[in-house]
């Protein structure tokens, strides 16, 4: 219990020399926002995924064989929009040619507009889950989670790609003493996680019982501060700035 308590604790409040400094808390902040946006994009605009890939593939297969209620277009937009996302996050990341902190931050705050935009439309129609709202709010939105994506695999922190969960639980029942492993790392894994439920859970809430385009409301509002504090942390060039 003491190593599941100390594995989370290290995750939100990394130790003196972490190798990865703040990063993991502030990725731990954008799984939060990847929970938001799903839960925003599969009950509003239908059953397509803006952050989970795996999904959409799945999607697009249902929409093919003509299962109702999927979309060949939606699920076919979802994936170009988060690949380009996935693309321009690749080409900010060697323009800036370095700077752990300072790619994060330019990254999210891309995302910062782009979702900004997305809560724009949002507001701006009557039934954004339908016609053309819908397709610029999946546009806009993937986009935005194909940037931070990208971005999270450069930074390479462990258990946080921040949208995909799937090897983060493979890793977690593999790696434990259970099953034969060193541990589980539950602490840090069970945040990753529980991050994106929150997230999910939050959105999810908002988007049954409030004003639908709110729960990308509290996605901005989580990834301000996430943008500025990732471009300040790094002004002093830290060790974690410059790791690889």
């Amino acid at each position: 219990m003491s190593d599941t308590v100390n594995d989370a604790w290290h995750m939100l409040a990394p130790p003196v020399g972490d190798p990865h400094g703040p990063l993991a808390p502030l990725l731990l902040g954008l799984t939060v926002v990847t929970g938001l946006v799903d839960a925003f994009s599969y009950l509003v605009l239908g059953h397509v995924f803006v952050a989970n890939m795996t999904g959409n593939v799945v999607f697009l297969a249902f929409a093919l064989v003509g299962a109702s209620g999927f979309s060949t277009a939606a699920s076919l937009l979802a994936l170009v929009a988060f690949s380009l996302g996935a693309v321009v996050s690749g080409r900010v990341v060697a323009h800036l040619g370095g700077g752990r902190g300072r790619m994060l931050a330019v990254s999210t705050a891309c995302e910062v507009v782009l979702v900004v935009g997305s809560l724009i439309v949002g507001w701006s129609s009557s039934t954004p889950g339908a016609g053309a709202p819908r397709y610029v709010l999946i546009a806009l939105l993937g986009l935005a989670t194909g940037m931070q994506n990208g971005t999270a695999r450069k930074l390479a922190v462990p258990d946080l790609t921040t949208t995909v969960l799937t090897m983060t639980i493979t890793g977690a029942a593999f790696d434990s003493r259970l099953a034969g492993g060193v541990g589980s790392k539950i602490g840090r894994r069970g945040l990753s996680a529980g991050a994106m439920f929150v997230g999910a859970l939050v959105g999810a809430a908002l988007v049954l019982h409030s004003d639908k385009p709110l729960a990308l409301l509290v996605a901005v509002v989580v990834l301000v501060p996430i943008a500025v504090m990732a471009g300040t942390l790094s002004r002093a060039h830290p060790v974690w700035d410059r790791a690889a």
